[in-house]
């Protein structure tokens, strides 16, 4: 598979940048790599570089030594040996151009995207150009679903909805039977429901109960200290994606109580976050439909400013989402303006989680759902289901 240089040239065009110029050494740039398709390639040991103008031919600049290494891609192919030859190829490159596009964020403000070095930034800039960053790029070519994909995602979905039938069922016959089930035989329950499902993720589901579910990334445990009992609170977050090529994980997470009633305690904190949570999708909802551009950060802010005016600002610990793509955390834009500057646009065709929480020493309470922005700017949220209130397993299993 090679790269759709025309779709490219036109997204040039349409951002008002000259070109795009993808550098990579000794695989320092996955994101180029992926765009290039040089996955599953000899990893190259030189300095390589492909240079995609908004109008003409593209230019392969490679290693003597390494001279087939981007042979895939079309275009002119331009050889160096000495580090002379590759910076005067280089400068070669971009000589017609005002405006380049590289992996690049300013001030290191976005690390998903920042990929270059900042040597061979200045490098570049030396010759006279400016340099941008190639974060929407990345995004059209790296982040946008098709119609395919959005379509097994909804099928990965229906799969991650019913774990949690199978997690509270199984939670709830246990603690009548026995008394209680370790965390660790519930992530497996759940594990085991993807593999008959054909169903597949990168990393087992979170389950956490009492004051466990008070640590977002918590590694789910056995033993006493993990035992799930009534009058406990369950945190439990869970990822798959279908065992097919190209497949778009679904990415959840609910809460649930051991028990007939929840405690209002627990019941106050979710009303706030699930508050949140839903002000981030309507302010979505109301950009596209006004044909507005929204960049991650501002989801984030309206999110964070809920839980804030709650006054619960200080126990919500991290960004309010991230983009879903093949990989759980995907190359497209974030909901954060905490952890890092998200000013990427949202773009149609992308999907991505939207999770706040609150997290204090007694208990956690996260909400997750995930998003899909299609391609004509409708704000479909997946899953089957939003959770409104949590569940009182005894009670409903």
């Amino acid at each position: 598979m090679s790269v759709d240089v025309p779709a490219i040239q036109k997204a040039l065009q349409d951002l008002g940048v000259d070109g795009w110029l993808l550098y990579d050494f000794r695989g320092s740039n996955g994101l180029a790599r992926r765009i290039l398709k040089l996955e599953g390639h000899h990893l190259a040991t030189r300095r390589c570089v492909y240079w995609i103008p908004a109008q003409g031919t593209p230019i392969k600049l490679v290693h003597r030594i390494e001279s087939s290494v981007l042979d895939h891609l079309p275009g002119e192919s331009r050889e160096y040996h000495r580090w002379q030859e590759f910076e005067a190829g280089l400068s070669s490159m971009v000589a017609d151009a005002s405006v380049v596009a590289m992996e690049y964020s300013p001030h290191g403000g976005n690390p998903y995207v920042s990929r270059v070095d900042a040597g061979t930034i200045e490098l570049v800039r030396s010759f006279g150009v400016e340099v941008v960053s190639s974060g929407d790029l990345i995004q059209l070519f790296e982040a946008v679903w098709d119609e395919d994909q959005w379509r097994m995602h909804q099928e990965a979905s229906k799969i991650t909805n019913r774990a949690f039938d199978v997690a509270w069922s199984l939670i709830a016959a246990s603690v009548r039977e026995q008394g209680g089930i370790e965390e660790s035989a519930v992530q497996q329950a759940i594990l085991d429901h993807f593999e008959k499902h054909n169903a597949t993720t990168y990393s087992s589901p979170i389950v956490a109960r009492a004051e466990h579910s008070g640590r977002p990334h918590y590694e789910t445990g056995s033993g006493t200290n993990c035992r799930i009992q009534e009058g406990d609170l369950v945190l439990i977050d869970l990822w798959a994606k279908l065992d097919q090529p190209r497949s778009i994980y679904s990415d959840l997470t609910r809460i649930g109580f051991v028990g007939e009633t929840v405690p209002e305690k627990y019941s106050r904190v979710f009303r706030i976050v699930a508050e949140a949570r839903d002000a981030g999708i309507a302010r979505l909802k109301e950009a596209f439909a006004a044909g507005e551009r929204i960049a991650g950060a501002e989801v984030d802010q309206v999110v964070r400013e809920v839980i804030e005016r709650a006054g619960y600002g200080q126990y919500f610990t991290h960004r309010t989402g991230h983009s879903i793509g093949e990989d759980l955390h995907g190359n497209g834009a974030h909901l954060d303006h905490l952890e890092t500057r998200e000013d990427r646009s949202i773009l149609p065709g992308t999907g991505f989680s939207v999770e706040p929480g609150i997290y204090m020493d007694e208990f956690g309470i996260r909400s997750e759902v995930d998003v899909f922005v299609d391609r004509a700017g409708n704000v479909h949220v997946t899953g089957e289901q939003v959770q409104s209130e949590i569940l009182p397993i005894l009670k409903e299993y």
